[in-house]
């Protein structure tokens, strides 16, 4: 996509048309179908959508190892991770009503002993646990937030971002993959500069057009391997 301003303020108007849709939904929730499966979300959770997409048809789970799934929204990722054959998922978020989706969609697919729900902001409530897999859908555009809702889509300064690529290793075994959503109009070179600064590589699995403006890559990424002596 071009970086005109016009294309800026298309993508500006939808997503704020869709956090204020996230805002409305029912107080007892919205049904959403997702690669076959159905998700409930509570009002002020961001809803399934084709973002995750390839990096959900490209996540691949060692069997019986274990995934963390960093801002997991409704828990779609989480849910796809233990039917790919985790035996331990961890999903993750700051936003109170994005838990209790996660939590209601991984009882609903029958994963609530497999799956846990926990509040923590990026990596701050996991303790020393290490993962073989580390998922993760962040706010694709550097541009300040103004509540939780937004946050879903914008991250201010590209803090989130910058921190999620700072710790992440502490808490990805040593063989571990990093499974990682973007977009066309996100912030995608300044990701692969992150990637880079911190020892990772970083290579497209996937992509998958919602229209003819929006696109979504799915990501992996691993740890660099140092060079042979020669």
């Amino acid at each position: 996509m071009d970086n005109s301003p016009g294309k800026h303020a298309h993508i500006d108007r939808w997503q704020i048309n869709r956090q204020k849709a996230f805002k409305i939904v029912p107080e007892d929730g919205k049904t959403f179908s997702y690669l076959g499966k159905e998700f409930l979300v509570f009002p002020n959770t961001f809803w399934p959508y084709t973002d995750s997409q390839p990096l959900v048809r490209s996540l691949r789970v060692p069997t019986g190892g274990s995934v963390l799934d960093v801002g997991t929204g409704s828990g779609v990722i989480a849910v796809f991770a233990c039917y790919a054959g985790a035996a331990r998922v961890l999903a993750v978020d700051i936003n109170p009503a994005a838990l209790k989706s996660a939590q209601h969609n991984a009882a609903a697919h029958g994963f609530g002993e497999t799956m846990e729900v926990r509040y923590s902001c990026l990596f701050d409530g996991i303790g020393n646990e290490q993962f073989d897999v580390i998922t993760a859908n962040l706010p694709f555009r550097n541009k300040e937030a103004h509540d939780v809702v937004a946050r879903s889509q914008w991250d201010t300064d590209f803090r989130t971002n910058t921190q999620f690529f700072q710790q992440v290793g502490k808490y990805l075994k040593p063989d571990g993959r990093i499974y990682f959503a973007h977009s066309n109009f996100g912030a995608v070179k300044e990701v692969r500069r992150l990637a880079k600064e911190n020892g990772y590589s970083m290579r497209l699995l996937a992509r998958v057009s919602a229209d003819e403006t929006k696109e979504f890559y799915g990501f992996l990424i691993q740890r660099m391997r140092p060079a042979p002596h020669v």
